[in-house]
């Protein structure tokens, strides 16, 4: 089983991030759970969101506390969450940012393994809206291998309807042809 948790700001798709990707693995003939977590309701406040994804039935039911990846939507939660709290050593962690991974492990003393990308530059070029949640799985599904593009074509549209779909999947397809996992 994979575990993954999300952080975001309200309205940046973490839950979003989370369900989209269940509901591949569950296509791909996987199991998966995605719930979230989050304090007060509000735009912009700190969000949480959980996944898990395994090749057999799922029977816990709580938080990730020992995630195997963290991905971080918006670089500002990491001044005010500890993001890779509890991420296993051999974990990843993927970050939205226009920094190195080198910048980062300066910064917050981050160990485990980072993939960056500068998600919003995409969504902005594409979206046209700072929502950076699909561009985000694209790292996520490129790193990982747990989704190609064509898999999330049916998800994408399910949830977003044909015209958002094609823009999201164009998102998702050019950060997963420019993320990579930095040297380790």
């Amino acid at each position: 089983m994979i575990e993954i948790r999300f952080h975001g700001r309200g309205g940046q798709g973490a839950v979003t991030s989370a369900e989209l990707m269940a509901q591949t693995a569950i296509q791909r003939g996987k199991y998966a759970q995605a719930f979230p977590s989050f304090g007060p309701e509000r735009r912009g406040a700190p969000v949480t969101a959980f996944l898990r994804i395994s090749d057999k039935p799922i029977r816990v039911r709580e938080k990730v506390y020992k995630p195997d990846v963290v991905v971080v939507l918006d670089p500002t939660v990491m001044n005010v969450t500890k993001v890779d709290a509890g991420l296993k050593p051999d974990g990843f962690l993927l970050v939205n940012t226009h920094r190195d991974g080198a910048d980062l492990r300066k910064q917050y003393g981050f160990t485990q393994k980072i993939a960056t990308l500068d998600a919003m530059s995409i969504a902005m070029e594409i979206l046209n809206v700072p929502i950076t949640n699909t561009v985000m799985l694209g790292v996520f599904a490129k790193i990982l291998g747990e989704a190609t593009p064509d898999d999330v074509r049916e998800p994408f549209l399910n949830r977003f309807g044909a015209t958002l779909a094609s823009k999201n999947q164009a998102a998702f397809e050019k950060a997963y042809a420019e993320s990579k996992l930095e040297a380790s």
